[in-house]
């Protein structure tokens, strides 16, 4: 239990694209909110590894540990099951090419040392994750736990 009273099994993590905002709620409300920064092309859903687009849908918490670049991981379960029909849906479409790799590793995270200054200034610098403020990424690490469920918006 942290210091809000409440447990790793009530929380919920929104990412909202649009407003670069992620949100820690419990079943009812909002408990925590953080600025973010997103993949370098971060307008619609990611299909491939490379695009720098940073996933959309419902994801759960995979796995967390400290990073040596930027603090903390929480890395998420990209790509899942839906992350894999749209990726295949796009090739079939012709949107992206036959060869293309999904791609994985995405997650949440911090910045290098002493870069707090890129989430200020909205830089989107990832590969495709969600990246915080070191403090923040540590505060959030604190109350999720492997199972957590993110949910991205665009």
């Amino acid at each position: 239990m942290d210091s809000l009273g409440i447990t790793a099994e009530d929380i919920q993590v929104k990412v909202f694209k649009s407003e670069y905002k992620l949100e820690v709620w419990d079943s009812k409300k909002v408990l925590r909110s953080y600025k973010i920064v997103l993949g370098g092309n971060p307008e619609g859903p990611k299909l491939m590894e490379g695009d720098r687009k940073t996933p959309e849908g419902s994801f759960k918490v995979r796995s967390l540990y400290p990073h040596a670049k930027w603090s903390k991981f929480i890395w998420f379960d990209y790509p899942n099951e839906q992350s894999i029909i749209n990726h295949n849906q796009a090739k079939a479409d012709g949107i992206i090419s036959a060869n293309a790799s999904i791609g994985g590793e995405v997650g949440i995270h911090g910045v290098p040392e002493g870069m707090n200054s890129w989430i200020d200034e909205g830089a989107n610098w990832t590969l495709g994750c969600v990246s915080l403020t070191n403090e923040d990424v540590n505060d959030l690490y604190s109350v999720l736990q492997k199972g957590t469920e993110i949910t991205i918006f665009p």
